[in-house]
C-alpha cells in the first residue's frame, strides 16, 4: 500500500471519530478533538488527492467513515444490531475495495482492452 493510500484509510478512520464526536460530544474538549478530528481527516484526503483520483478517493473515504460510524454506533454506543445493516456495511465496503483494486498508484485506471 503506497502512503497516498495509507492518508485515505487513516483518514476515513479519524472520520469515525469525528463524525460520533458529531452527535456524543458534550464539553469543550470533546468539542475541540471533534473539530480536529475533522481538520485531521481532511488534511489528509486533500494530500492524497493530489496524488490519486478525488473521485476514488472520496468514495473510499466516505465508504470507510460510513461502515465505521454505522459498526461504532452498534458496537460501542449501543445501537441495536441488524443484520441488514451488517450486509449493507459489507457490500460497500466490497465496492470500496473494488475501487481501490482497480485504481493504480499513480491514479490512474488501468486501459481497457484496445484502447491506448
Amino acid at each position: 500500500m503506497n502512503r497516498n493510500w495509507l492518508y485515505v484509510f487513516i483518514g476515513g478512520l479519524i472520520e469515525v471519530v469525528w463524525v460520533s464526536g458529531l452527535k456524543h460530544a458534550e464539553t469543550a474538549g470533546e468539542w475541540a478533538l471533534t473539530a480536529a478530528g475533522i481538520a485531521i481527516s481532511f488534511y489528509l484526503i486533500i494530500k492524497a488527492s493530489n496524488r490519486l483520483p478525488v473521485g476514488t478517493v472520496y468514495a473510499v473515504f466516505t465508504g470507510i467513515g460510513t461502515g465505521g460510524t454505522v459498526a461504532a454506533e452498534m458496537l460501542i454506543f449501543g445501537e441495536p444490531f441488524q443484520w441488514t445493516k451488517l450486509l449493507l456495511i459489507l457490500l460497500l465496503m466490497a465496492g470500496v475495495i473494488g475501487l481501490k483494486l482497480v485504481t493504480d498508484n499513480e491514479g490512474k485506471t488501468p486501459a481497457k482492452a484496445g484502447e491506448a
